[in-house]
């Protein structure tokens, strides 16, 4: 059985805070899988929006199955953190919005 190659993953702290990506672009593997995960897009439908290859997309998905724990963890990490700004910021559209309700 062929081993699949990941090579065209990278990371860098520099682009989208060092997540893995496809390498030469900011597509990032966790991008890529919420689309096709979460969102239901195929892997072909995906190498399309984005113009990449199909084994870049194969290789993104590949990386996240190989390295999903640590991707999961961090992408829950994330969410609270954006729960827990906006519990302690309201956007300046949302108080507007209170101060036209009268609230």
């Amino acid at each position: 059985m062929p081993i699949l190659s990941i090579e065209q993953i990278e990371t860098s702290s520099d682009v989208r805070s060092g997540k893995p990506r496809i390498s030469g672009t900011r597509i990032t593997v966790e991008d890529i899988a919420v689309m096709h995960l979460k969102l239901g897009m195929s892997l072909i439908e995906i190498a399309g929006v984005y113009e990449l290859s199909l084994a870049q997309v194969y290789a993104a998905m590949a990386y996240y199955f190989e390295h999903r724990e640590d991707i999961e963890k961090r992408m829950e990490e994330e969410e609270a953190l954006i729960q827990e700004y906006q519990r302690n910021h309201t956007s300046i559209l949302q108080t507007k919005l209170e101060q036209l309700r009268g609230e």
